[in-house]
C-alpha cells in the first residue's frame, strides 16, 4: 500500500512539474479536468442541419471586398459585420477541403485568439507572444515572445493592425506595438495596474491614428472597467473613460472623457464598505468609421452573483457603451439586463449594420441567451429575441437553496459575436448552452474578500469556475 501511495504522490508531482515546465496554468488544467469529468455520463446530443436559399431578388445586394481578402481586425471589419465576401470556397467544393499545414504554437494554454490575415500573413496570439507565419505554407516569418507570470487567466483574444504596425494587449496591464514585417517591439505603454487584479485580455481595434483597449477582469473586488485610446505611433494615452463610477484612488492616465457621472453614481447602491466593481471588456469594440463611434461591450458588475451588496442597475454594467472615439465622451448606451445578478456580460462586440431597409442598426447578443437589435437613430429597442435556452432567468439567487439556470456563467453569447449577411439580410449567431448552478455566500462573507481576489459571491470550494458549468 506505501508503494502505491509512494507512486501516486511521484505521479501527481510529476504532472504538477510538466505543467509548470510546459508554461500551462494548474488551476485552468484543473477546471478542465472537472469538467471533462462532469460531462462524462452526459447523453449524446443531436446535431440538426438546417439550409436556406440564398436571396435572388433584384434587392439582393453586392458585397464587395474593401479589404482585398485581408482580416485586420478581429471582427474583420470595424463596424464588426464578421462577414466574408470571398466566394473561393462554395457549397461544391467546400467537402474537398483539407489540410494544408499546420503550426504548433508550443504553448499548452487555452487558444482564444482571433487570427489577423495582412498580405498573406496569418498573425496569432499567444498570453506571452505574438507570430507571424505564411499562411499558405504555416512557415514562421518571426515569434515575438514576452516574458511574465501566466496567472490565472493564461489568454489573449488577438491582435490588431493598422499602417504596418500591430497592437496587443498582455497580462501585466500593457498594450504593446510591434512592426508588422519584423515582431520588433515599437512601444510599450501600461494602463491598469496587474497587482488589483485588472489585465489586458481583449483584441484592440485601430482606426485614424488611434488604438483602443479596455481594462478586464471585473470578477475581481475592486476592479473597475476603462476604456482607453493610444496614439499609434507613440504608444500615448490620448483619453481614458471609467464604465462605472471611478474610486478616488483610480489614477487617470490620460484626459478622461465626459460621463454622466452623477447619474452613474446613483444606479450604485453600495454601501461604504463595499467598492464598486466590474464594468470590464474582455473581448473586442466596434467602431464606425463614417460617424466616428466607439461601440464598447460591458461586462458584468461585481459581485456577480451577490447582488444584494451592490442594488440598484449598476449604469453601464451589461450595456454596449457608445462614446466619441476621438475624445472618449459618451453619445448613448443599449442595455441589456438589469439587475443583473447571472455574470450575463455584453461578451462580445456588437455589429453596427445597414439593412436592405436602409435602417441602421446595433445588434448584438450576449450572455443572457437573446439576440437584440436597436434602432440608432431612435435608441430604441426593436427587439430581444431569445436564442438559446433560457430557464429560471428570473428566480432570485439565496444561501440555503441551489439555483440551476440557463444560459450558465459561460452559456450564451460568448466571444463571437453576430455576423450580418448583407446579400441576404441576415444575421447569425452562435450560442453555448451551457448552464450553472449558484447557491450564494453568506453576505458578510462576501463583504469581507480581499481587495483584488476573485469576487463572485457563490459558495465555493474556493475555485469559482465550479460554479461556471453544471
Amino acid at each position: 500500500m506505501k508503494r502505491i501511495l509512494l507512486v501516486l504522490v511521484v505521479l501527481a508531482a510529476a504532472a504538477i512539474a510538466a505543467i509548470h515546465l510546459s508554461g500551462s496554468n494548474l488551476i485552468q488544467v484543473g477546471s478542465m479536468a472537472m469538467n471533462f469529468f462532469r460531462s462524462a455520463d452526459n447523453p449524446a446530443g443531436t446535431i440538426v442541419l438546417e439550409t436556406r436559399q440564398a436571396v435572388t431578388t433584384s434587392k439582393e445586394a453586392v458585397v464587395v471586398d474593401t479589404l482585398n481578402g485581408n482580416w485586420p481586425s478581429y471582427n474583420r471589419t470595424l463596424t464588426s459585420d464578421r462577414f466574408s465576401p470571398l466566394d473561393s470556397i462554395n457549397v461544391q467544393n467546400a467537402p474537398q477541403l483539407k489540410v494544408l499545414c499546420t503550426y504548433d504554437a508550443k504553448v499548452h494554454e487555452p487558444f482564444e485568439g482571433g487570427p489577423l490575415v495582412i498580405d498573406g500573413a496569418l498573425i496569432g496570439t499567444t498570453a506571452l507572444d505574438i507570430f507571424s507565419i505564411d499562411a499558405a505554407t504555416c512557415k514562421e516569418n518571426w515569434r515575438t515572445n514576452e516574458k511574465g507570470a501566466l496567472g490565472m487567466l493564461p489568454v489573449n483574444r488577438g491582435a490588431a493592425y493598422l499602417d504596418g504596425r500591430l497592437f496587443r494587449g498582455s497580462l501585466d496591464g500593457n498594450l504593446r506595438a510591434y512592426d508588422f514585417k519584423t515582431g520588433k517591439r515599437l512601444w510599450e505603454t501600461n494602463i491598469v495596474d496587474p497587482k488589483t487584479g485588472a489585465l489586458v485580455t481583449s483584441a484592440p481595434i485601430a482606426w485614424n491614428g488611434l488604438v483602443f483597449i479596455s481594462a478586464a477582469l471585473g470578477d475581481y473586488k475592486g476592479v473597475r472597467g476603462r476604456v482607453f485610446a493610444l496614439a499609434a505611433d507613440t504608444g500615448a494615452v490620448v483619453w481614458e473613460t471609467p464604465t462605472v463610477p471611478p474610486a478616488p484612488e483610480d489614477v487617470a492616465r490620460g484626459t478622461v472623457g465626459a460621463m454622466p457621472l452623477d447619474d452613474m453614481v446613483k444606479t450604485w447602491g453600495n454601501a461604504t464598505d463595499v467598492p464598486i466593481s466590474g464594468g470590464g471588456s474582455w473581448t473586442s469594440y466596434t467602431l464606425d468609421p463614417v460617424s466616428g463611434h466607439l461601440f464598447v461591450p460591458v461586462g458584468n458588475p461585481s459581485p456577480d452573483f451577490a447582488e444584494s451588496v451592490r442594488p440598484g442597475p449598476n449604469l453601464f454594467t451589461n450595456t454596449v457603451l457608445e462614446l466619441d472615439a476621438r475624445t472618449g465622451a459618451y453619445i448613448a448606451n443599449y442595455p441589456t439586463n438589469t439587475p443583473d445578478w447571472h455574470d450575463w456580460d455584453v461578451s462580445n462586440a456588437p455589429a453596427v449594420v445597414t439593412t436592405r431597409g436602409g435602417r441602421q442598426l446595433v445588434t448584438f447578443a450576449p450572455k443572457d441567451g437573446h439576440l437584440y437589435g436597436y434602432d440608432r437613430s431612435t435608441g430604441q429597442r426593436l427587439y430581444r429575441n431569445p436564442v438559446t435556452r433560457i430557464e429560471n432567468a428570473d428566480v432570485k439567487f439565496s444561501t440555503t437553496d441551489t439555483v440551476h439556470f440557463c444560459p450558465g456563467a459561460v452559456g450564451g453569447g460568448e466571444w463571437n459575436g453576430v455576423a450580418f449577411d448583407p446579400a441576404n439580410n441576415l444575421l447569425f449567431t452562435g450560442q453555448d448552452e451551457w448552464c450553472s448552478s449558484v447557491r450564494l455566500e453568506a453576505e458578510s462573507k462576501v463583504i469581507a474578500t480581499k481587495d483584488g481576489a476573485s469576487w463572485m459571491g457563490q459558495q465555493s470550494t474556493g475555485n469559482p469556475l465550479n460554479s461556471m458549468g453544471s
